[in-house]
């Protein structure tokens, strides 16, 4: 079992580093959870107003989901599942930051970018489409999320791909409950693209 339980750890690990709190810091923006919804995500980065910083962010975030995915699935689908599941986790719950994390939306796209990338694209496709129509970030994260296990066993069926999907998207929609409470009450912010004031 130690194989299993070292790929569970490093990809933790990995998934654990908190790309949008460290690029704000280099940047002189600042502690990014004192900001806007208090997340270290991509979209609370673009409401500092630095567009880039924020694309930097989404893709290191959803980069190590993949890489994790990458290198562990040289050892077995299962590596790769427990590899995705791991890193997510470890976004949502980073040890650093005393396992206050993100949303684990854009590291769950990388993963699945990386485990099953039909699915990855119709997830990614489907976030973009909500997130265009409402510019609301998180219902177009929810929504995917909902979708990606219906995507995961329409293209592969009810295997271990399909399983580790359903595991990542009641992941990212557990971590979504206030927001769906503040979508409930009509108190949840747009996406922002200019810095709030």
């Amino acid at each position: 079992m130690w194989p299993f339980a070292l790929t569970a750890a490093l990809a933790y690990l990995v998934g654990s580093i908190p790309f949008g709190l460290v690029l704000t810091r280099f940047a002189g923006i600042g502690d990014i959870r004192a900001i806007g919804s208090g997340n270290i995500g991509a979209t609370n980065v673009l409401r500092s107003g630095n567009k880039g910083l924020a694309a930097l962010t989404l893709v290191l975030d959803a980069g190590k989901g993949a890489l994790c995915v990458a290198v562990a699935g040289r050892f077995g689908t299962e590596a790769a599942a427990l590899a995705a599941v791991s890193a997510v986790i470890g976004h949502l719950f980073p040890v650093w930051l005393n396992f206050r994390g993100g949303k684990g939306v854009a590291t769950a796209g990388g993963a699945l970018l990386a485990y099953v990338w039909p699915v990855g694209l119709a997830v990614g496709a489907t976030w973009i489409a909500v997130a265009a129509l409402t510019r609301y970030s998180s219902l177009a994260a929810m929504v995917a999320a909902a979708l990606a296990p219906i995507y995961a066993f329409a293209m592969t069926g009810a295997n271990l791909p399909a399983a580790t999907t359903l595991v990542l998207a009641l992941l990212v929609l557990a971590r979504h409950r206030t927001n769906m409470r503040r979508l409930l009450r009509g108190e949840e912010s747009r996406i922002a693209f200019g810095k709030r004031r």
